[in-house]
């Protein structure tokens, strides 16, 4: 629950007797199932129309575009810990885990310097490329996420991804 710009988090919270995990994101069908986790939510509703754009293609590239998109998601994954981490009020932020995450971001923004070239990062929008934009986006919310320097091929890649109407009317609001 967000009240007066901080997030606050109750025990007795209604959302529990939805979504017993309270994870987000979290979407509920019509049919009273819910559903957790990016990536199976995406998958479901890429599939609503019959015609999914974002399925893995056959054979080893299905391999590749897994792993890329695993490589996006573990970026996604340690900087949301990170955003959630200096959220927390001072007397309660870990140094340990601010510290292992902004190095995680740092080896990930490296690794990604290496790979935005891959033919499935620069081809038709997929799963890897919208997680990866996610992530890389994130630099609005955690200040001292400063991956572009030293980054110029994956800076170029996410200022061609970011302009795309969808990216800029979904941006994340800066960090205040």
């Amino acid at each position: 629950m967000r009240t007066g710009g901080r997030h606050e988090r109750l025990a007795n919270s209604p959302y529990y007797g939805i979504n017993p995990s309270g994870r987000v994101p979290y979407l509920m069908r019509d049919d009273g199932v819910g559903l957790e986790e990016s990536a199976v939510i995406c998958a479901w509703l890429d599939h609503l129309d019959g015609k999914p754009a974002f399925d893995f293609p056959a054979g080893h590239q299905a391999w590749e575009a897994r792993r890329l998109e695993a490589l996006a998601r573990s970026m996604l994954d340690g900087l949301s810990v990170w955003s959630r981490e200096i959220a927390r009020p001072q007397d309660e932020r870990s140094p340990t885990v601010i510290r292992h995450e902004a190095d995680r971001s740092r080896r990930m923004a490296d690794l990604w310097e290496a790979e935005i070239d891959h033919p499935f990062m620069r081809g038709a929008l997929n799963l890897a490329q919208i997680t990866l934009a996610c992530a890389l986006g994130l630099e609005a919310r955690i200040p001292d996420f400063r991956w572009r320097p030293g980054h110029p091929r994956l800076s170029d890649w996410f200022g061609h991804i970011a302009a795309r109407p969808s990216f800029a009317a979904t941006a994340p609001p800066a960090h205040h």
